[in-house]
């Protein structure tokens, strides 16, 4: 009989389970950031039981008004780089911790399609970002991810996952870094 593949749903819960067993070994409170993902972070976290030790908060901010409201992003950060980007997506992050008691936070805003894309920020195009509390701000982990070949539901799964993984302890060394292109 064939291995039966993991489904969408049962990928999620073992990262969400993952991520929660190991920052509740780290002692650390999360919270999270979201704009393309509009809270697929969020439930995958809260979907587990006895998340609220280690879960702190989530924004769920699809607009740029709910950007400024929530997260202080700034209009000119908005009007500048727009909202996928790596200007919003540190922003997010930095709004994500100044309003949470977290000691990490993930941030997410991306073109999950079919429409929106455009040229320079085609549709897959998701910008993330990692803030721990205490970190100089310089060094936040920022990163522009193509995600391709998959609809809305890849795309927004795929981000999912990446932005669950990047909540991981173990990803605390990590720093700005290129672009890359993933499957969705």
């Amino acid at each position: 009989m064939p291995s039966k593949k993991p489904t969408r749903q049962s990928a999620r819960d073992a990262a969400a389970t993952s991520v929660l067993a190991a920052n509740r070994a780290a002692a650390r409170k999360i919270a999270v950031a979201e704009s393309c993902t509009g809270g697929m972070v969020c439930a995958a976290l809260t979907d587990i039981a006895g998340s609220s030790d280690v879960f702190s908060a989530g924004f769920i901010t699809y607009s740029g008004a709910a950007k400024q409201a929530q997260l202080a992003v700034s209009s000119e950060i908005l009007e500048t780089f727009g909202e996928v980007s790596l200007a919003t997506a540190w922003a997010m992050v930095t709004g994500a911790l100044a309003n949470s008691d977290a000691d990490v936070a993930v941030a997410i805003t991306g073109i999950a399609g079919p429409g929106g894309g455009s040229e320079k920020k085609p549709v897959g195009q998701v910008v993330f970002a990692r803030a721990l509390r205490g970190q100089d701000p310089d060094d936040y982990f920022t990163q522009r991810v193509q995600f391709e070949g998959g609809d809305r539901a890849g795309i927004r799964h795929a981000a999912t996952l990446f932005a669950l993984d990047l909540l991981q302890p173990e990803r605390d060394a990590l720093r700005p870094s290129e672009d890359i292109a993933l499957p969705a």
